[in-house]
């Protein structure tokens, strides 16, 4: 009878409710936009950020945005570099190509209204909707609608999303070669199939925003 007390220590460095505000720290939202997407309350979401914070050795929450953290049940964590999987070695990996377009962002003022009009008008295939977000496929590059107030005065043109196998490297390679990033890599969904999406946002010359995105399938058993 003489046991600890209290909730077992979770196997990882965040729990599961600090990860997934982390993750949204990371993506550039604010406390309250966290709270609204999440349900949560706005001082929820600062107590995950504060004990984030803690237990990762950060001072400022702005610090958050490029910690390079994976959970350790991720599927970027158990995947093997995509050296090895080629038996290739550091030394001897490819130059850095980014793969085809494959999300494209459109600001739009309703999402019900929009998801009708580019389903049943335009006819496209619609994979997903969340809340104020819904995804079609336009012959294999994912068209992302967002609300936004006023879609209508919005000057940032589209967000590209280019794919790339190894979100990681990529993201040195491009970092070495002076790309500015917004943030670390971060895990942005995670499908009913395991399989996780990544992305990392970087600015271009003129300051338009641009993304590498990778669809991180769960490891085999």
């Amino acid at each position: 009878m003489g046991g600890k007390r209290g909730r077992p220590r979770h196997p990882d460095v965040l729990t599961p409710g600090e990860w997934r505000v982390v993750d949204a720290v990371r993506h550039g939202m604010s406390n309250r936009e966290i709270a609204t997407r999440r349900g949560i309350s706005v001082d929820a979401v600062k107590f995950h950020v504060a004990n984030a914070l803690l237990k990762l050795g950060l001072e400022r929450r702005a610090e958050l945005r490029t910690w390079r953290g994976v959970p350790n049940c991720s599927a970027l964590r158990t995947r093997p570099p995509s050296d090895s999987r080629e038996g290739g070695s550091a030394m001897a990996r490819s130059p850095l190509r980014l793969g085809s377009i494959g999300q494209i962002s459109r600001p739009v003022s309703d999402i019900p209204t929009a998801v009708k009009w580019y389903g049943e008008v335009l006819g496209l295939p619609h994979l997903y909707t969340f809340g104020d977000l819904a995804f079609f496929d336009c012959g294999g590059t994912r068209l992302y609608l967002s609300a936004t107030e006023e879609p209508n005065r919005v000057e940032e043109p589209s967000v590209l999303y280019f794919r790339v196998d190894d979100i990681q490297s990529a993201y040195d390679e491009l970092r070495a070669r002076g790309v500015e990033f917004e943030g670390a890599p971060h895990l942005i969904h995670k499908h009913d199939n395991g399989v996780e999406e990544w992305m990392a946002f970087f600015p271009d010359p003129d300051g338009h925003l641009l993304a590498l995105m990778a669809q991180v399938p769960p490891a085999e058993d």
